[in-house]
């Protein structure tokens, strides 16, 4: 890139716009300071002149009242030395000067009685250029006229200097506002375009690119961390939808072969209507399933896409284990296992009430379908399924242990995924949604769910904020 471009790009960010902006003000309020300084020290010098004028002004004027006329021409020409700051004028009632280094009386402060600044050529050799002076007329009475002043050309000069060195600090100022605006806005903009490469990469395909961080701790780092995470969440939702489409195709597929198999095989049976019932109820039942999945996907779906908020309550959660435990005691009996419920306290929980007992009665489902699995396979298990509640300082954690096969560490996260079934042989009845449905319903609530060793067995952990969504 050409070196105007990367100018004109650098020129044109809003942290430039914004600098600039900011050193703008800046020069203005400094320049009201600067405009502020120059007259306070013109002020002060001006007050400093007329207050030795007044003073000596005030020794000439006792020196006149004496009467001694002689005596004030000489004290006038004893000041009235060459090259002096002092500049005087002393005429009788006619014009005539008699004393003083003014050759006149100046015109501007001619006739005024408080006097004033006016120019003057100084009566020094080789100097033909006019200087300021600032004199005040001096009433000693008897017709003379006395003029008393300070030539002034050295404050006057002074004060140029000092306000040449305060603008020329406002040039630098602004040059130095505006060269620091573009280099912030060069760090910006070359960190802005990390952040562009990063997208433009992952927008190509490349959806395990993510953006650097720098270590700053700035806002652009909080920044590309926001960025990071979103984009590994839409990796997982793309990673997801991926193996769903795979699962689906697969865990679909021999159901719906079994479909079609039994309705050929009652279409070709020799006895008649009888068969064709027979067909038509197997049909029936694995249509059923067949729902109950894609049900299962639609929940899970709406789960990851939905809110919280629209159908949060207040409720009971101790209450929801006890009567979901109550509702699967029968079932546990019947198969010769023990529910135990452990709730002490009951603590309020905001959230959906339905999608709790949804997730609770998943769990004890799953702990009564693999311990049977396991007694049946002559494994030593326990027929004991826990199901118990802690309620912790922000959070509650239902816990649903069994004495079952457990699950190896390797595969614990991955059975929380969709279709994933870690009987091979398929042998007992499921979709492999269940714990899916389970971390679904955690994550609406801003909760996570976790699985542990039972030693033997499985226990899984969901943990739920009191508050409800506080991702």
């Amino acid at each position: 890139m050409a070196l105007p471009d990367r100018l004109s790009r650098a020129v044109s960010t809003t942290a430039f716009r914004v600098a600039a902006v900011t050193v703008t003000v800046y020069l203005l309020c400094a320049g009201v300071v600067v405009g502020m300084l120059l007259w306070q020290t013109n002020r002060i010098l001006t007050s400093q002149v007329l207050g030795t004028l007044r003073s000596e002004a005030e020794l000439l004027k006792v020196e006149a009242q004496s009467g001694d006329r002689a005596a004030l021409v000489r004290a006038i020409e004893t000041r009235s030395r060459p090259g002096g700051p002092g500049l005087y004028y002393l005429g009788d009632a006619s014009g005539t000067k008699l004393a003083g280094n003014l050759s006149r009386i100046p015109p501007e402060i001619a006739g005024s009685a408080a006097g004033g600044v006016f120019r003057y050529a100084p009566d020094v050799a080789n100097s033909s250029s006019e200087q300021l002076g600032v004199a005040i007329p001096v009433d000693v009475g008897g017709g003379t006229v006395l003029i008393v002043g300070r030539d002034v050309e050295e404050q006057r000069r002074f004060a140029g200097e000092m306000g040449t060195v305060y603008f020329l600090g406002l040039g630098f100022l602004t040059l130095g506002g505006l060269l620091a605006g573009f280099l912030v806005s060069r760090v910006a903009l070359k960190r802005i375009e990390t952040i562009n490469v990063a997208a433009r990469s992952i927008m190509d395909g490349d959806m395990s690119r993510r953006i650097a961080i720098t270590g700053a701790g700035d806002e652009f780092d909080t920044l590309a961390g926001n960025l990071n995470a979103m984009l590994e969440r839409i990796e997982a939702l793309m990673s997801g939808l991926r193996e769903v489409s795979d699962n689906i195709a697969h865990d679909l597929k021999t159901p719906l072969s079994r479909l079609r198999n039994s309705a050929e095989a009652a279409l070709r049976d020799a006895r008649g209507s009888e068969a064709y019932r027979e067909g038509l109820e197997h049909t029936i039942e694995e249509a059923d399933e067949l729902i109950k999945t894609f049900n299962g996907l639609l929940l899970i779906a709406r789960l990851e896409a939905g809110a919280l908020e629209k159908s949060a309550e207040r409720f009971d959660v101790g209450r929801v284990v006890r009567d979901v435990a109550e509702l699967y005691e029968p079932v546990a009996e019947e198969r010769g296992m023990t529910l135990i419920v452990e709730v002490g306290e009951d603590p309020q929980l905001t959230g959906n009430r339905q999608l709790v007992v949804q997730a609770v009665a998943n769990l004890i489902e799953n702990a009564i379908k693999y311990s049977k699995t396991a007694a049946a396979a002559g494994a030593a298990a326990d027929a004991t399924i826990t199901i118990g509640l802690r309620d912790m300082d922000k959070v509650v954690e239902i816990a649903v242990t069994d004495r079952g096969p457990g699950v190896a560490p390797e595969d614990r996260e991955r059975v929380l995924k969709r279709f994933v079934r870690l009987e091979k042989s398929r042998t007992e009845p499921g979709t492999g949604l269940g714990l899916s449905l389970v971390q679904a319903v955690a994550r609406l609530h801003g909760g996570s769910v976790r699985l542990e060793d039972n030693r033997p067995g499985l226990r899984v952990v969901v943990t739920l904020p009191k508050r409800g969504d506080d991702r």
